[in-house]
């Protein structure tokens, strides 16, 4: 089975690309810290698009109590989130480091958009290590226990 990422959260990644290489295309030191950015973010982002964020296209349907043929297939996603995230966590700590450093770039040469899109990269981070992981996470234990024959209630 093929799991979808949730569409809000597909183009929230391409709109934080998007904003990413403008940043890089502004130049200077703004542009070179931005660059840094990139080389940290890209790899992470394909992991996240790969094995992270799919089970989250499977909140909604198991949410209504819908078990489907196939969401078995989503535990090999979520046991290898388990085994990454300590990874990921670290990938997220360098990449936050580096959007500081293009936050301090961007104010030094008064570019105030680039330092609005730097936090909000930031929060993106926080938002998905305090949701986004756990959720897929939960997701993967969910269809584990109903494949032992838990059979957890839903709503």
């Amino acid at each position: 089975m093929k799991f979808a990422i949730p569409s809000s959260l597909k183009a929230e990644h391409e709109e934080l690309h998007a904003e990413l290489a403008q940043a890089i295309k502004a130049g200077g030191r703004t542009g070179e810290a931005a660059a840094a950015v990139a080389k940290l973010m890209h790899p992470h982002f394909v992991k996240e698009e790969e094995f992270a964020l799919p089970p989250l296209g499977l909140l909604a349907a198991l949410s209504r109590g819908q078990i489907e043929d196939g969401m078995a297939d989503v535990v090999k996603m979520t046991d290898q989130l388990e085994a990454e995230l300590p990874g990921m966590l670290a990938e997220h700590r360098h990449i936050v480091a580096a959007l500081e450093a293009l936050v301090d770039a961007a104010k030094a040469e008064n570019k105030p958009h680039h330092v609005r899109f730097a936090k909000k990269l930031i929060s993106h981070a926080r938002a998905e290590e305090e949701v986004s992981y756990p959720t897929a996470l939960l997701i993967g234990r969910f269809v584990k226990a109903l494949l032992a024959g838990g059979k957890p209630k839903v709503a």
